[in-house]
This record gives C-alpha cells, sequence and structure tokens, in this order.
C-alpha cells in the first residue's frame, strides 16, 4: 500500500520530487525558484522555499544564461556524461564556466597533464562541480579541496592549454 501526502499521487518522496524537478527544467526555461514552485504547485508537489532550494542543490541545478540571454535553470543529466539538460546546453554550460571563473578564480598554474586553480577559501569544490558538469573532452576530472582544485587532462602535456583556457574565461576573453 502507497502512503500519499500532499505532494500528490507518487510524489511522496524526495527522489520523485527531485525528478519531478528534473523533468520541468528541462523541458521549459524556468527563471526563478518561485516560478518553478509554481509549476511543482500545478502538478500537485507543494514544497516550501527553503526545500526547494536544497533540492536545486542536491540534484547540482544552477542558473545559466538561457537561448534568450535570460538566466534559467538548467541540471545535470544523468548518466557519465553529466551534461547540462537545457536549451543550448553546451554554450549555457560554457557560460556559466567563464562567469564563476570570473568571480572564482584566483590563479591557474600547470605541470604536465595537471593543472592546479586557485579559489577563494570555501569556492574550490562549487567551481570543480562546474567544471565537472561542462565535460570539457580534455579533462577528465577534478579534485577539490577548500581554496584548491586539480584538474587532469586527458593529454599527458595538456596542462598548461587547460590552464591557460581557465585564465582567458577569468579574463572575460573566451
Amino acid at each position: 500500500m502507497t502512503q500519499q501526502t500532499s505532494a500528490g499521487p507518487g510524489l511522496s518522496t524526495k527522489t520523485a520530487r527531485h525528478a519531478k524537478i528534473r523533468e520541468l527544467v528541462s523541458r521549459s526555461s524556468i527563471r526563478s525558484q518561485a516560478e518553478l514552485a509554481r509549476r511543482l504547485a500545478e502538478e500537485g508537489v507543494t514544497v516550501t522555499q527553503g526545500t526547494l532550494s536544497r533540492d536545486l542543490v542536491e540534484i547540482g541545478a544552477a542558473r545559466v544564461r538561457g537561448a534568450e540571454g535570460a538566466l534559467v535553470y538548467a541540471v545535470p543529466s544523468d548518466g557519465p556524461d553529466r551534461a547540462l539538460q537545457a536549451e543550448q546546453a553546451e554554450a549555457t554550460t560554457t557560460a556559466r564556466l567563464a562567469s564563476l571563473c570570473r568571480d572564482l578564480l584566483v590563479s591557474a598554474e600547470a605541470s604536465a597533464n595537471l593543472v592546479v586553480l586557485r579559489t577563494p577559501p570555501g569556492a574550490a569544490q562549487f567551481l570543480a562541480s562546474a567544471v565537472d558538469h561542462a565535460s570539457l573532452r580534455d579533462i577528465l576530472g577534478t579534485i577539490a579541496g577548500d581554496d584548491t582544485i586539480m584538474v587532469i587532462s586527458t593529454d599527458p602535456a595538456g596542462g598548461q592549454q587547460i590552464a591557460d583556457y581557465f585564465s582567458t574565461l577569468a579574463e572575460g576573453r573566451a
């Protein structure tokens, strides 16, 4: 027997609510949490602003520049590629990454296939997550601490090229 709550039939669990949020964000341009809460309510899911905010963080949602130039929510897809599902996903992830680099990147230094990115304290994991979600072909992955990110290049000598790429993003030239 399935128990139902105010979230509506089949949407009583956090997992089901996350799936509904992913669905709504993936199929339409949602510009704010208030708009998302309204759309969820139309689907029979009632959430508080605090719960919705936590849900968006937990599923890796981010506000990115959409096709029309407005900021919209996008979420990473399921599966190994983790590409953002939104209109013009590649352009929006690059724009988001560039914005974060302008705001958070302090320095980028390379050695062989490694790049060390420095951020203000507490920002490294946020920027590393954006790098991972950007699904850049030349990057194998990231490891983040508090204010330092190690980026691993797929090319044994590709560190300098990746460091230059991040520096270019931070300077607003990309």
